[in-house]
């Protein structure tokens, strides 16, 4: 269809349960390895084999580059206006900083406290909810990681937004009242309002006590500098940290919620992994 291309039937997939059937359809009706298609108002190529992830991830800047759909500039605003595959590279060579090994160390034991706290919290209970539980943990996990933040209320007020977000990245590019677009940009703008609070704070501890002060990941985004060597506004990191901490989370909530619902139909394969739990 004009415009909206696929879009319909991959969004009916979706919400089915069966996304791989329209990347199976068109791999029997077209081509096993390759095919074209059209979705969210964007022409696509959908690459279906081993040698097409090779391609991908053995080329980046080379025959192919980063790319997002229109839907996250909107949702994500950055002050200069340029495209989020462009910022996207210059948050990569933020990025080491987290997966230093030091650094790393450090994490899991951050990990093992609030997994902990987690589930006497929440799942001491009769029957749990896996999937709403697993979304809580993570964006709990993603905010102590990349906003240093702990604190359960402020927590639940960035969490009001997430599923309207995640939403939006994913939808037709139509910024009017009442679509899934429109409702994304405003939790996001709520969102990053929460973050920017947390950055001035961040600015003005690294200002009082020097560059040496900075501990976590928003402090060395405070510090960081754009190409022309200027430091970021307070509004770019807080979309960068936004777009951070829904991809820290979105990316693993579903493969954790479908872990349990596995272990929980073959009791066979959960004991034994219980088993090598207490061995370890």
């Amino acid at each position: 269809w004009p415009l909206l291309g696929e879009s319909l039937e991959y969004f009916t997939k979706i919400r089915q349960g069966v996304p791989y059937q329209f990347v199976k359809d068109r791999m029997n009706k077209y081509s096993s390895k390759v095919f074209r298609t059209s979705l969210i108002g964007q022409p696509m190529v959908m690459l279906c084999s081993a040698e097409g992830n090779k391609f991908l991830f053995s080329n980046e800047r080379k025959l192919v580059q980063v790319w997002w759909p229109s839907t996250m500039d909107k949702i994500f605003p950055k002050s200069d206006h340029r495209p989020s595959s462009e910022h996207s590279n210059r948050l990569r060579k933020l990025l080491p900083f987290i997966l230093k090994t030091d650094v790393l160390r450090e994490y899991v034991g951050i990990m093992d406290a609030v997994m902990k706290k987690h589930l006497q919290t929440e799942w001491n209970c009769e029957e749990v909810n896996v999937g709403e539980k697993a979304k809580k943990y993570l964006l709990t996990l993603a905010c102590n990681i990349f906003l240093g933040l702990d604190d359960p209320e402020k927590i639940d007020e960035l969490a009001k937004g997430t599923e309207d977000v995640g939403t939006g990245i994913h939808s037709m590019p139509f910024n009017l009242p009442g679509t899934a677009l429109n409702r994304a940009i405003k939790a996001s703008k709520l969102m990053r309002k929460e973050v920017e609070a947390l950055i001035r704070q961040r600015r003005s501890d690294v200002s009082e006590y020097g560059p040496s002060s900075a501990k976590d990941f928003v402090s060395h985004m405070v510090l960081a500098r754009d190409d022309n060597g200027q430091l970021l506004s307070d509004g770019d990191i807080a979309s960068h940290l936004v777009g951070l901490v829904q991809a820290g989370y979105t990316t693993i909530h579903s493969t954790i919620t479908i872990i349990m619902k596995y272990l929980s139909e073959l009791p066979d394969i959960y004991t034994s992994v219980l088993k090598g739990m207490f061995k370890n």
